[in-house]
């Protein structure tokens, strides 16, 4: 038999296209039935189970899921609004800190040694502690910020030289207009040249204004940003993190411990793709005000890239501290500190 919808070869017994996922009808639908309507059937909400696209087995999503992985043989699809299809590319980084003890060692001392306070640790209760495997989109973004900002070198260069030139036509006309008897006249030529001065120095028309120390600048970075794929954990986003990705490998569940939760993904790439514009401009621009000051005109062009699916070992801490929360997100491969968030 073959798809009604992809028109794919299947089994004479397929209930549901191993390539599209649309359920196979049986019988053909009465003439007076309505047409069925277009789409991938796996969207509603009666269907219960379809089929991985790479083994067969079946796959039961959850409602709100967008990205399931098969416990079968480890292959990922995403649901988008063309049906199901095979993610490019599923990876995951190794847990090296496997251990409890382990990650709360290295929690005390970074609590201790200045993450918050001395001592913060002490005064705080550890009120749970869980290692998940978590979904990352990992989206490549390419960006330049062109901008124009005040050569703060030249500005004072210029102040100086200005100032010099003008204290010595000042004194000069000073002194000329004092030689001539003139008592008011001998504070004429300092007015006017200390009024001159300022005006130069505030760039307000000035012989030698600032207009000249204006530079072009451009900021040329790559970004690997990871973008959370999980709806109910956006709290804990990152916005100055980036994992080490040259540890990662394919994807295998069975090379993940049973007590390890492995957590599937309700966002899709085309969300994760715009967060990660978001972040990359928030880093160009914070990038461009670190080197540079007075910042008259700034643009930022993003080339985004598809991304990966990684799923990455993550710590979850959470501390009372007299009656405040404290969540710490560590990555349990490199056991960096992803996110520090008060609740």
């Amino acid at each position: 038999m073959y798809c009604i919808k992809c028109g794919s070869q299947l089994p004479d017994d397929a209930t549901f296209c191993a390539k599209c996922g649309a359920r196979q009808e049986t019988q053909s639908p009465p003439a007076s039935q309505p047409k069925q309507q277009d789409g991938p059937s796996v969207q509603s909400q009666e269907t219960k189970e379809i089929k991985c696209p790479s083994c067969g087995a079946p796959i039961s999503p959850k409602f709100g899921e967008m990205v399931i992985t098969c416990e079968y043989c480890g292959s990922s699809v995403t649901l988008e609004n063309s049906g199901w299809k095979n993610i490019a590319r599923h990876t995951m980084l190794p847990i090296t800190i496997v251990d409890k003890d382990d990650v709360t060692g290295k929690l005390k001392k970074m609590m201790d040694k200045g993450l918050f306070h001395r001592h913060l640790q002490e005064s705080s209760a550890l009120e749970e502690i869980n290692l998940s495997m978590i979904p990352y989109w990992v989206i490549p973004v390419a960006a330049r910020t062109n901008l124009v900002a005040t050569d703060i070198a030249a500005e004072v260069g210029s102040i100086a030289t200005t100032a010099a030139l003008f204290g010595v036509m000042g004194g000069a006309m000073g002194g000329g207009f004092g030689g001539q008897g003139g008592g008011n006249r001998g504070n004429f030529g300092g007015g006017m040249m200390d009024g001159m001065l300022m005006g130069s120095m505030l760039g307000g028309g000035g012989m030698m204004g600032s207009a000249n120390t204006k530079k072009a600048y451009t900021i040329d970075e790559n970004y690997n940003c990871p973008v959370i794929a999980l709806k109910a954990l956006t709290l804990y986003q990152p916005h100055d993190y980036e994992f080490a990705l040259d540890g990662r490998v394919d994807f295998d569940p069975k090379k993940i411990p049973k007590s390890v939760k492995i957590l599937n993904g309700d966002i899709n790439e085309d969300v994760a793709k715009n967060q990660a514009k978001t972040i990359a401009d928030k880093l160009q621009s914070d990038a461009a005000h670190s080197k540079y000051h007075m910042i008259q005109q700034m643009q930022t062009e993003m080339d985004v890239s598809s991304g990966e699916l990684l799923h990455a070992p993550i710590w979850f801490a959470r501390y009372d501290h007299k009656g405040k929360k404290i969540v710490l997100v560590v990555d349990a491969n490199s056991g960096a500190v992803i996110n520090s968030i008060g609740l």
